[in-house]
């Protein structure tokens, strides 16, 4: 890993998802944007639903994603880590990215320290929340059994149905929820009960596509680092400062 260096912070590009930007222009937008930060990046965090859906099969990945992929595995090859947090869209990962690409894989929140500030990093889903259908939802799709069973259709149908769920949920339907207020915003619940126990200066989530900075008190903050269905968001740690920036 780089002494010196920036980290950066990114989430939710969906990859694949025909919905907003063309699947193709946005991955290349998210590939320029990687090569753009190379020369001064000393780590990089991806906070979940990186793909649109990813299944993972024992010999089988999903089609697609050349670009992406090629660029990160160079990116990490070069001695740069990547972090990637699953998220609700690819949680079902193996080890086809840690062992060919060289991600880190992160399969729930994790808190870091940077430079003697502390981070807590999470992709979002479920977090906070009392929707107790949803909490079901999530419990079937991390069941092991479930994911095994599933794992013995064959790729291209398991895959397409895969895709089709996707398709079908409202981001592939372009309905995107606008911020609700602090009251009713799971992961502002969520962090609170963090910041009971433990001191932390920045929360930093995906998962609820707002594009944000929210002062959470005098001292804590929550980063939501938007997304790149249209356009493109991610947050910059200098070593002192946090900055949220936005791309077209």
């Amino acid at each position: 890993m780089p002494e010196t260096g920036k980290i950066y912070f990114a989430s939710d590009f969906h990859l694949g998802l025909p919905a907003g930007a063309p699947p193709l222009e946005r991955e290349k937008k998210i590939v320029r944007w990687l090569n753009s930060i190379v020369h001064d990046a000393k780590e990089i965090y991806l906070l979940g639903d990186i793909f649109d859906f990813w299944w993972e099969y024992k010999h089988v990945v999903p089609r697609g994603f050349t670009r992406f992929l090629g660029t990160a595995a160079s990116i990490t090859d070069s001695g740069i880590p990547i972090h990637f947090f699953t998220g609700n869209h690819d949680m079902w990962v193996g080890d086809y990215l840690s062992r060919e690409c060289g991600f880190i894989i992160h399969t729930s929140p994790a808190t870091f320290n940077f430079n003697g500030k502390i981070f807590h990093l999470a992709h979002g889903e479920g977090l906070g929340t009392k929707d107790w259908r949803y909490k079901i939802l999530l419990k079937i799709f991390r069941n092991n059994v479930i994911r095994s069973m599933y794992s013995i259709i064959h790729p291209t149908i398991g895959v397409g149905i895969g895709l089709s769920w996707s398709l079908h949920s409202r981001l592939g339907k372009g309905i995107m929820k606008e911020f609700l207020g602090e009251e009713k915003e799971d992961l502002i619940r969520y962090a609170r009960t963090i910041l009971e126990n433990e001191k932390t200066d920045y929360f930093i989530f995906g998962h609820r596509h707002l594009g944000m900075i929210y002062n959470l008190n005098d001292s804590a903050e929550i980063v939501f680092l938007g997304d790149w269905i249209k356009n493109g968001s991610y947050a910059e740690w200098d070593g002192n400062r946090l900055s949220f920036k936005t791309i077209g």
